[in-house]
């Protein structure tokens, strides 16, 4: 991976964006995270230090509900060549509506916020996009789940629900055909089709949803893989419902640098990653 790689981290204060990030800057890439509180990294030595040493971590104070604020993060952030996309809102439990988050079209309004506001360069190609997404979105996902963890995920209906409106938006830029019923309007909001800024259908060149498998805080089997010197996968890739039951978050933001790395392998895929 090139040295002078600059990416664009949204949802990188902590678990998949920020260890994709730190990676990242160990590699000798530039990150600028947009944060709703710089603050966040005051007593984080590691990031501190690609901040202080070269100014390879750049904080932009701003919330991606906002789309002024992400405006300003790629203003700030210069040419970028890829954006990491991890916004995930902090669930909560309801009685009756199971884990929710607030508000309920978080990642799917970030989403569009961001690709409103994606700048055109007359002198360096589109950026490379990845988003975090899920597995078990639509009926077939659910149906490949494992049986033991789909109630977990019957549970999470109100943030997939918003996972969907992110891969609709996606969808929709890249040019894919989109089969599985349509995101509410609560979602998406009336008419999202035609935001001004919004790429049209087929604009957006360099995409990548990745769909975990449910998260963990777990170890990060690729680093012990290699450090071992074993001739295995640490976790398996697929365009395929692959009925995982887990990858750890660490795990993933491996697959998120590799994928960068191998990005012919991967552009304009929309793959499930699991153990």
């Amino acid at each position: 991976m090139s040295s002078a790689l600059n990416v664009l981290a949204i949802g990188a204060s902590r678990n998949i964006g920020y260890f994709s990030a730190v990676r990242l800057l160990e590699q000798g890439a530039t990150v600028t995270f947009l944060l709703r509180s710089p603050a966040v990294f005051d007593k984080d030595e590691l990031i501190q230090r690609y901040i202080k040493s070269g100014g390879n971590a750049r904080l932009v104070k701003g919330d991606a509900t906002k789309q002024e604020d992400v405006q300003r993060a790629w203003d700030e952030a210069g040419v970028v060549d890829a954006v990491v996309f991890s916004v995930g809102g902090t669930p909560s439990f309801h009685i009756l509506k199971g884990i929710v988050i607030e508000p309920h079209n978080l990642v799917t309004q970030c989403i569009l916020n961001v690709l409103c506001t994606i700048p055109t360069y007359p002198f360096a190609p589109q950026p490379k996009i990845i988003a975090i997404s899920s597995i078990g979105l639509t009926p077939s996902a659910h149906a490949a789940l494992p049986w033991l963890i789909k109630p977990v995920y019957s549970a999470l209906d109100i943030p997939h629900r918003d996972k969907v409106g992110l891969e609709r938006v996606l969808a929709h830029c890249a040019g894919w055909t989109w089969t599985d019923a349509e995101p509410a309007a609560d979602i998406t909001g009336e008419g999202w089709m035609e935001r001004e800024g919004l790429p049209a259908s087929g604009a957006l060149k360099h995409v990548l949803v990745i769909q975990p498998a449910l998260l963990t805080d777990g170890k990060c089997v690729a680093e012990e893989v290699k450090a071992k010197g074993k001739d295995k996968k640490p976790y398996r890739v697929s365009e395929q419902e692959l009925g995982g039951y887990t990858i750890s978050r660490k795990d993933l933001a491996h697959f998120v640098v590799d994928a960068l790395a191998r990005w012919d392998e991967f552009e304009n895929k929309r793959v499930n990653v699991a153990y």
